[in-house]
């Protein structure tokens, strides 16, 4: 069994979070922004994970862009442990190089990989759920957290169960039949009937030994690159070799595609903490505190007979009369508003402004 000492923190930190346009933009992502109470999103992971896993043991992988408030938001995490990236290169690379950092710096670590943008009503389950897969990856898997799902959301991928593997530490792991990507609405309807399917967290652990095997096997030429990368840690030479040899790695390659769905030993552990991703301004909104006609007012904001509503006002006082189910969302050069079932369809508002090169309002 493992104990809390040799368990470390990836925390990926790079995302742009485009479905929280017009509040989340390049310069300022929605992990580095208040969403919910007084501390960001990147904040709030870290004191999520704090009891178990201290801020000596934590990276941040993020954009390059980003390092400095990160290291700012992120003061107690050694400040060479906050790593931007030179360029977006999907889950896979980050996660790789991370694993190659801790094994350097402990031999028998066990690596947790967590997102800075993820919520979680009952923290105490979810830490519990995390060392529980930290047991179940000293035997040799690669972990998946799982999620009970609640309805057949289509914005999430899902993992199929097999057999069950025991009881570690008060919690089922099962082996990992397949992961299946976001399915239309019948399929997840058919996935949540059967029971045997989770939605995919995207959070995962794994002794950082046993990844690096999987890296080498599965992705030789991206373990290459990353190998040489965490030679140069700690040496004059890392940022000129990070930039170099980040730059050799083509396109992007998701930790799901370049190893989960292909490896052998591949199990996970179901969790019920109340997870979201926080993917929408409809998913944040259901976190909020609402009035009894449904109603989420977050600034200065009036509703004269309106119902389930969700209003972010930053910049100036908004009312809206006779409406419901919207989303208004308010900032000094930017409005958006939206029915709330189309709240996942804020993104293609970003890629029109992308195409039109409007770079200033993204």
């Amino acid at each position: 069994m493992t104990t809390t000492s040799h368990v470390y923190a990836l925390i990926l930190a790079g995302g742009v979070g485009t479905r929280l346009w017009p509040l989340s933009r390049r310069s300022r992502p929605k992990q580095l922004l208040t969403l919910i109470g007084r501390r960001s999103l990147l904040q709030m992971t870290l004191d999520r994970i704090r009891p178990v896993i201290p801020p000596e043991r934590v990276f941040i992988m993020t954009n390059a862009d980003y390092v400095d408030e990160v290291r700012r938001q992120a003061a107690d995490v050694p400040a060479e442990q906050v790593i931007g990236e030179p360029a977006v290169r999907g889950t896979a690379p980050p996660i790789g190089l991370g694993a190659a950092l801790m094994q350097r710096q402990d031999p028998n670590s066990v690596m947790v990989s967590l997102h800075a943008d993820h919520f979680f009503k009952d923290e105490e389950h979810f830490r519990q759920a995390l060392l529980a897969a930290t047991h179940v990856a000293q035997e040799r898997w690669l972990v998946n957290l799982g999620v009970r799902p609640l309805y057949p959301a289509t914005g999430y991928g899902y993992v199929e169960l097999e057999e069950e593997l025991g009881t570690y530490g008060g919690f089922r792991a099962y082996r990992v039949r397949r992961f299946k990507e976001k399915p239309d609405v019948e399929t997840a309807r058919t996935f949540v009937a059967s029971g045997k399917y989770l939605w995919n967290s995207g959070i995962f652990c794994w002794r950082t030994d046993v990844i690096l095997d999987a890296f080498r096997r599965l992705l030789p030429d991206h373990t290459r690159v990353l190998e040489r990368i965490a030679e140069a840690a700690g040496t004059p030479a890392w940022p000129r070799v990070l930039a170099e040899e980040w730059d050799r790695l083509q396109g992007e390659t998701t930790i799901d595609h370049g190893i989960m769905e292909r490896a052998d030993r591949v199990a996970t552990v179901p969790m019920e903490a109340g997870w979201d991703d926080i993917g929408s301004w409809e998913s944040l909104a259901a976190l909020l505190d609402a009035d009894a006609d449904g109603n989420v007012v977050v600034g200065d904001a009036t509703i004269l007979d309106g119902r389930r509503l969700f209003v972010r006002a930053d910049s100036r006082f908004v009312a809206l009369i006779g409406v419901d189910d919207v989303i208004v969302v308010d900032t000094p050069d930017a409005l958006l508003i939206c029915r709330r079932d189309r709240a996942q369809d804020v993104k293609h508002v970003v890629k029109w402004l992308e195409a039109r090169g409007r770079d200033h309002l993204l």
